[in-house]
């Protein structure tokens, strides 16, 4: 029987995700069988977590920083919801959070498994938080705000700011998803992270523009009181207590993001956010060229209105390409999407018009 072998990188547009840094790759496998969940018989590994966290202090600008290694965004923002609500248990019978529209669908998970509201307000023309719109769905019930810090479909960036001063004006817990677009906004001008503005917790992934090997997501927290809410004894084990989602965890996501870190923060990530940028910039030019209307890449992330015909035959072709979800092909500049693959991909675009 042929082995199976995984999907190659040098055709994949859409993903979030990429090829982990070769110092990553090697400490996922060094790691893969330890269990950061049992940090009293897996000293080594606790220690990296608290590494791994520090060095996500370092991105976010949070000097004291608290959180842990995740499975992903996805666990990251259901535990921030988490938070959230039994923060307020005692004092809110029916919990809501408010989020812009285009927060990850994870948050539509996390109201479900918590049985919180979730209401979703519209975006302005530029596709960010509405500031009016999220704060008329605000009300005494409210218990978590949302900001998305590099959404997945236009790579936009929320008035983090405004969002969180809409939070503290309502007593709610003010959570950043910025899963991915946390280690590029470090090298840009926005204002998003702990020190630009009252943030509670923040999702930032090291398995996505951090280079390190899947999973290897994260959670932060501006205090650890706010972890306190989440806390369950763990009686059998040499640790008394535990606040993450999933009990054993592999210590290759843990590994994974402190090697890769350390080989690429700073000046590695913003190596990679100058290129992938400009590559960005040149994409959607050569995409207007030649008449297709695109949504201008303020991250590294493109989306262009081509004929949902021309978006099938590209797949057929061989590209992996998604699409928004009203309809545009969706190219997130990853590390590994180089000139040469849009190049190749603005070729077929050509032969197939």
């Amino acid at each position: 029987m042929q082995r199976p072998e995984p999907q190659e990188f040098a055709r994949v547009l859409s993903s979030m995700c990429t090829e982990p840094h070769p110092a990553a790759r090697a400490a996922a496998e060094r790691f893969l069988a330890t269990n950061p969940g049992d940090p009293g018989t897996y000293g080594t590994v606790a220690d990296l977590e608290r590494e791994a966290v520090d060095l996500l202090g370092e991105v976010t600008r949070l000097p004291d920083p608290t959180g842990y290694v995740t499975s992903g965004g996805t666990e990251a923002n259901i535990q921030a919801i988490r938070i959230a609500r039994n923060r307020t248990r005692d004092a809110v019978d029916r919990p809501n959070v408010v989020v812009p529209d285009h927060a990850h669908f994870s948050f539509s998970k996390a109201a479900d498994l918590l049985s919180v509201e979730l209401r979703r307000a519209p975006l302005d023309e530029d596709y960010r938080a509405d500031l009016d719109a999220m704060a008329a769905l605000v009300d005494a019930d409210t218990v978590g705000v949302v900001g998305v810090a590099g959404s997945t479909e236009y790579g936009r960036v929320d008035p983090i700011p405004d969002l969180a001063a809409l939070a503290e004006e309502a007593d709610a817990l003010f959570h950043v998803d910025a899963a991915w677009g946390g280690f590029a906004l470090p090298f840009t001008e926005y204002a998003w992270d702990f020190a630009d503005a009252a943030v509670d917790t923040m999702t930032i992934d090291p398995h996505k523009l951090g280079q390190a090997a899947i999973p290897a997501g994260g959670l932060l927290a501006r205090s650890s009181a706010l972890f306190d809410t989440l806390a369950v004894d763990t009686p059998y084990l040499e640790s008394t207590g535990q606040v993450t989602l999933t009990g054993t965890r592999s210590g290759a996501g843990v590994a994974s993001a402190v090697a890769a870190m350390r080989e690429l923060w700073a000046d590695g990530y913003r190596t990679e956010y100058e290129r992938a940028q400009a590559l960005a910039e040149w994409f959607a030019d050569e995409l207007r060229e030649r008449g297709y209307d695109v949504v201008d890449p303020t991250l590294p992330l493109v989306a262009a209105a081509l004929p949902e015909a021309t978006i099938g035959t590209l797949r057929e072709a061989g590209w992996r390409l998604s699409k928004t979800g009203s309809g545009e092909a969706r190219v997130v500049v990853m590390p590994h999407v180089t000139r040469g693959a849009l190049t190749s991909v603005l070729a077929d675009l050509d032969r197939l018009g």
